[in-house]
């Protein structure tokens, strides 16, 4: 009778087990790997299926356009314990399991996120606006269903700056690449990838400081 007990952990432990091995998907597709995980037992496969598969349209992209050394496997981990959106670090991006059921429509938090893998700052000499600007800059430009979620760049406002990050951001760079100079955001992520990123930039690409810039485009802010 007393072995009944250590039966029942050990038909414990390996149904635990089995269960992670179920939850691990790894798939490969054109020199890329992604390696799907998650505790979260009500994902919708369907959904499931649009995060792998946005994964493998956009990333290949993003790695072209900014960073072809990025990393070629990636995993992504839906959460239930992850209170935030999502999050990157180390090649892993985690995703909210409460995100998924309020917004399974925001299917370019990938984008969004892949993108912080792709540009690969480390221990970064630019400021945290800057690496979250260009994100969502990317999400906005390579983004596959923005419409879809109802996200958008947002109008300018008079309290908005170029330091505010994210969308308003990314909108100011959207306005640089059309009006000023296109492939200064691939420049400038560039320079934050091999540290050489000074303000000064900004002059050398442009012939105007971010500030100067940014009196233009409040002058004239349409995209």
């Amino acid at each position: 009778m007393k072995r009944k007990p250590l039966l029942v952990l050990l038909f414990i432990l390996i149904g635990a087990s089995v269960f992670q091995l179920q939850a691990q998907e790894i798939i490969k597709r054109k020199g890329y790997t992604l390696t799907f995980e998650s505790n979260f037992a009500q994902l919708d496969p369907k959904l499931k299926k649009r995060l792998i598969e946005t994964f493998f349209e956009v990333y290949p992209k993003l790695a072209k356009e900014y960073n072809p050394e990025t990393l070629k496997s990636v995993k992504f981990f839906v959460d239930t314990a992850y209170k935030g959106v999502a999050a990157t670090a180390n090649g892993v991006v985690t995703y909210s399991s409460l995100w998924m059921i309020k917004h399974p429509e925001d299917i370019d938090v990938v984008t969004h996120e892949v993108m912080h893998i792709v540009q690969n700052y480390g221990n970064s000499v630019g400021p945290g606006w800057l690496t979250e600007g260009i994100a969502d800059y990317a999400r906005y430009k390579f983004g596959i269903d923005n419409a879809g979620a109802k996200w958008s760049l947002p109008a300018l406002k008079p309290e908005h700056t170029y330091k505010n990050s994210y969308r308003i951001t990314a909108r100011f760079f959207a306005w640089i690449e059309k009006n000023i100079k296109a492939g200064t955001i691939k420049a400038v992520d560039a320079s934050l990838r091999d540290h050489s990123y000074k303000p000064e930039i900004w002059t050398a690409l442009t012939g105007k400081d971010l500030d100067a810039l940014w009196a233009d485009y409040f002058k004239n802010p349409q995209i």
